[in-house]
This record gives C-alpha cells, structure tokens and sequence, in this order.
C-alpha cells in the first residue's frame, strides 16, 4: 500500500482537472492504496519570500496553508498534480504551491513517483507541454522522484465537459490503480 496525495490546483471546485484527480483517486484506492486529496481552491497560499530560511528549518516563515501541505507532501510516496491549463501552462495556484515546497528540497521526503493530471479548452495534446515542462523543472530538483505519468485531457473548455471524454477518464483511472 503506498500513500497517494493529490494536489487539486483548479481555482473552480469540481472543475475538469478535478474530475480527472477524483477519477485517478478512485484508481488508487481500488488498488487499496491510501489516497487523500488537497483542493487548493479553499487555501490560502502566499507567494515564496525568497528568503531561504526553510533550507535550514524546513518549515516555511510564512504562516498559512502551506505548511501543512508541503509535510503531507513530504509523507505522501505518490504525488499527482492536477491543473487546469491557462495560457499553455500549469495553473498560478499550483506554480505557487510549487514555489512554497522549497522545505521539501533538503528533506528526507519520501515520495518517489509523481504524475500530472492537466486540462485545457485547447484540443491540441500539445496545450499541456508547458505544464508538463514546469513540472519536470520541479522534479529536477528532487533526485529520488521522477514524473511517472500525465494525463492530457485536452479539449475541455467548459465546466464539465471532460465527462464526455470517458477514455481520458478512464486513462486516469487506471494511472491511479497501477501507482
């Protein structure tokens, strides 16, 4: 059994990058993994500071949501992200949380494996490269991870509409059950 969390990025409660988290959730448990959920759209997470101050304490300066965040990050053996797509990359919530898991860097974490779970209103599968990018220039920085998996559920403009594309739901599904 691993510990799977899933970081849900989207500023719009059960958007399309949601769905595709609560499918890729329902994979993982049926597997019998542990799976909990953060939905960033409820949070209050404050831009990183810069100060470097968590590189000594791997705690935060800044007292908010994060904190919290950043240690089931560090617990959790699976990470996957979801995010909506706006302007051909992640969302600004989750680049900020990002920013905010600089605790993360000289810690002892144990996640290993992490996956991308990304929609845009754009059809092109290429819509998700910058994220996919962005992500992997996070990963870099952790040499025991490394990105498993991304989900390109491209083609979904309005809320919803990711419903209708049952084999990018099912796509996620079966990436949760075989973490």
């Amino acid at each position: 059994m691993k510990k799977v969390l899933i970081i849900s990025a989207s500023p719009r409660k059960g958007g399309n990058s949601e769905i595709l988290a609560d499918e890729f959730a329902e994979g993982a448990r049926e597997a019998g993994h542990e799976v909990k959920k953060v939905c960033l759209y409820d949070k209050t997470i404050n831009f990183c500071k810069g100060c470097l101050a968590c590189q000594k304490t791997q705690r935060c300066v800044i007292h908010d949501d994060a904190n919290a965040i950043v240690q089931k990050m560090k617990d959790a053996d699976v990470l996957a992200f979801a995010t909506p797509i706006y302007y051909y990359e992640m969302c600004g919530q989750m680049k900020t949380m990002l920013d905010r898991a600089n605790p993360l860097f000289p810690s002892d974490y144990a996640f290993r494996d992490i996956y991308l779970l990304a929609s845009a209103a754009d059809a092109e599968e290429s819509a998700a490269d910058g994220a996919v990018n962005g992500l992997k220039g996070w990963i870099a920085c952790f040499e025991k991870a490394q990105l498993k998996g991304v989900i390109r559920g491209v083609g979904a403009a309005n809320p919803g509409d990711i419903r209708k594309k049952s084999s990018k739901l099912e796509e996620a599904r079966t990436m949760g059950k075989n973490v």
